[in-house]
């Protein structure tokens, strides 16, 4: 038999999104459906407020995009759910266990938008890759792969998922080995690059010395 439906809540959420839950009193669920509704409108400035290589992408496709799916979801939550689980698990639960990692995954979400920052307001910016950089389309594809990666260890991690690891784990490899070829081929000053080799060696080692914290 289907479970009780609540229209008030629903309505409620659509005018206001997480009210609905407020109101069946699901406070952690309403504060992650409100932080995600930050984190989407930060996202949207970003392509906003700078002329940038991902402006079109945010503006036009991303953000009416996610926006879309984040009302959608929480008002049919607001209709259909009585259940306290995580609608959009973009913050870290004590519920789930494991908070180092997940408040690690939260760092890496972070890292999202200070990509986004660093990317929209310095169009000229070029990722180093192997001591040289892309062209064009590539140079942009080469460019979005940092917060795509970001993107998916944070959410790996917030979730305390294996994937969130590998993910990680590649992500880390990789790192650690284009950073040691550009501080052998490129000038200096190599001091941001150290710091990079140092803090993915020590969230590596980390990260897997607490890996039973992970979940399938």
């Amino acid at each position: 038999m289907p479970g009780p439906s609540y229209p008030s809540a629903a309505i409620l959420s659509a005018l206001v999104p997480g009210l609905g839950q407020a109101v069946k009193g699901q406070a952690a669920k309403t504060a992650e459906i409100l932080t995600l509704g930050v984190l989407i409108a930060a996202a949207w400035y970003m392509g906003y407020a700078f002329t940038g290589p991902f402006t079109p992408t945010l503006l036009y496709l991303l953000t009416p995009l996610a926006i879309l799916v984040w009302w959608m979801r929480q008002v049919r939550d607001a209709y259909v759910s009585s259940s306290r689980e995580s609608l959009f698990p973009v913050l870290p639960r004590l519920s789930r266990g494991s908070l180092d990692i997940q408040i690690i995954g939260l760092l890496f979400l972070f890292a999202v938008y200070s990509d986004l920052y660093i990317i929209q307001t310095r169009p000229g910016y070029e990722l180093k890759i192997l001591g040289s950089t892309l062209p064009g389309t590539w140079g942009i594809l080469a460019k979005a792969q940092s917060p795509i990666l970001h993107g998916l260890i944070a959410v790996g991690l917030i979730r305390l998922k294996r994937w969130g690891l590998l993910v990680y784990s590649v992500y880390a490899a990789w790192g650690i080995v284009n950073a040691l070829v550009n501080l052998a081929v490129l000038p200096g000053p190599h001091r941001i690059r150290i710091i990079f080799i140092v803090s993915l060696a020590v969230f590596t080692a980390y990260l897997w010395w607490r890996r039973r914290g992970l979940t399938a």
